[in-house]
């Protein structure tokens, strides 16, 4: 006889205490190399430093437990996987942690301060630290992918973006002990440039049940004129259409199955590809004032369908469509790193304030990887595409042990040397069925 399935309630129940029992049983990361640690502080710290006056500014009184402190601490906890607040206390008491030497504090302090300190200082050394991190991108040297390299040179920046519910929080306390089962740490928003794999801008929303249109009034206002955005079917928005055109900012994304259009002018017309200027909508009230562009693939017996402002083929060709859009995906793979890989879906805190602070360290961690990565494609002559994000991340183990073993001493060296051994190099894949299935909702 077959088993029965699980209800929603038993299939929650056992994921939250398989996420229990898996931060029971993982064990704490072994001090990093100096070269890693160097690095993480010379990103970081001076950022860190730079936010001092604005924790003055806020009226908050210099304590033990500073703002570089607790960034150090907050960092190593996550960097190194401590698995709890209690843990990392025990290594900042007796070991120190990145710039912060040894201090005697208990934990109930550092709880406490997590819950007070402003998670908005942790967000402003995020923002200061992006712009670095690009400007170090664009001065090292390594190939693009076509797509990529002809969509730089055409328009003032790519960007994917998306929205991702965090996970459940394990621990639940002050209002949220009445709750009946844990509750969600709510929904975050990123947009991320797909050329340099940074983010420019990661949103918050305390309430898990937002929806992504929530936060399309804070995207429009970060886009420069001459982006190209690139989303999902979750932020299809007729009246944002107009407003991104009207603001010469490109989008493209995909057309819904049930969306109603009237065909203008065709384009092109093949047996296997559609190029179509349409006006978009059904009624007067509730149509596009500018007209859009479809573009229709077919692959396999499967059509792909695709939309754009763009309405000029010589601006974008249709053969630059399927390739650029499947780079949204690259945001879907920012939430895995750091969710998955950086420990974002482990929550060591209920409070709302500690689960913004490490929604904010996380992404940090995420824009030192990104420039590690970076730094070890340059190194290869390889596209960043073609490494493994997560097994660069891996690979500072391995580099660890050969630098306590007194076998390296730079870790953009080692990586970039045993990049095959360590499975930081893809295996090559066939980009034509990738980029058409790809990036594409289910």
């Amino acid at each position: 006889m077959s088993e029965k399935c699980p209800t929603k309630k038993q299939s929650t129940v056992r994921h939250t205490r398989a996420i229990q029992r898996d931060r029971r049983v993982r064990p704490a990361v072994a001090p990093s190399a100096p070269q890693v640690e160097a690095r993480l502080a010379e990103v970081v710290h001076p950022a860190t430093l730079a936010q001092v006056a604005a924790f003055h500014d806020r009226g908050l009184r210099e304590r033990v437990l500073t703002l570089p402190v607790m960034v150090a601490f907050v960092l190593s906890l996550l960097w190194r996987q401590l698995g709890s607040v209690a843990e990392a206390v025990r290594v900042l008491t007796a070991e120190g942690v990145l710039w912060a030497d040894p201090l005697a504090v208990s934990r109930q302090a550092v709880s406490e301060r997590l819950r007070r300190l402003p998670a908005a200082l942790f967000e402003r050394v995020l923002t200061d630290v992006l712009p670095q991190r690009e400007a170090r991108w664009a001065a090292r040297h390594r190939p693009l992918p076509p797509a990529l390299s002809w969509a730089r040179a055409h328009f003032a920046a790519v960007v994917a973006l998306d929205g991702s519910t965090l996970d459940a929080l394990l621990r639940k306390v002050g209002l949220l002990r009445a709750a009946e089962k844990p509750p969600l740490a709510g929904r975050m928003a990123a947009l991320l440039d797909v050329v340099t794999r940074l983010p420019r801008q990661v949103w918050y929303e305390e309430d898990p049940q937002a929806h992504d249109q929530r936060f399309w009034d804070r995207v429009v206002a970060t886009l420069a004129r001459g982006t190209l955005l690139l989303f999902d079917l979750g932020f299809l928005n007729y009246a944002h259409f107009d407003d991104l055109t009207d603001r010469g900012v490109w989008f493209l994304t995909r057309a819904a199955s049930t969306a109603a259009y009237r065909t203008e002018r065709v384009l092109h017309a093949a047996a296997d590809r559609h190029d179509l200027l349409i006006r978009l909508g059904s009624r007067a009230d509730h149509r596009c004032a500018h007209p859009m562009r479809l573009i229709e693939v077919q692959y396999q017996g499967r059509w792909y369908r695709y939309l754009t402002n763009i309405t000029d083929p010589q601006r974008l060709p249709a053969e630059y469509v399927v390739a650029l859009y499947a780079e949204r995906w690259r945001v879907e793979d920012a939430f895995n790193a750091a969710k998955r890989l950086l420990g974002l879906a482990y929550f060591w805190t209920g409070a709302a304030n500690g689960v913004q602070v490490q929604v904010w360290a996380t992404w940090l961690l995420y824009a030192v990887l990104i420039d590690l990565t970076d730094a070890v494609a340059e190194a290869l002559q390889q596209p960043v595409a073609a490494l493994s994000l997560e097994m660069v991340y891996r690979g500072l183990y391995h580099f660890t042990q050969a630098f306590h073993r007194g076998d390296a001493d730079d870790p953009v060296a080692y990586l970039a040397a045993h990049a095959t051994p360590l499975g930081i190099l893809k295996r090559p894949r066939r980009p034509a069925t990738r980029a058409l299935t790809r990036g594409h909702d289910p």
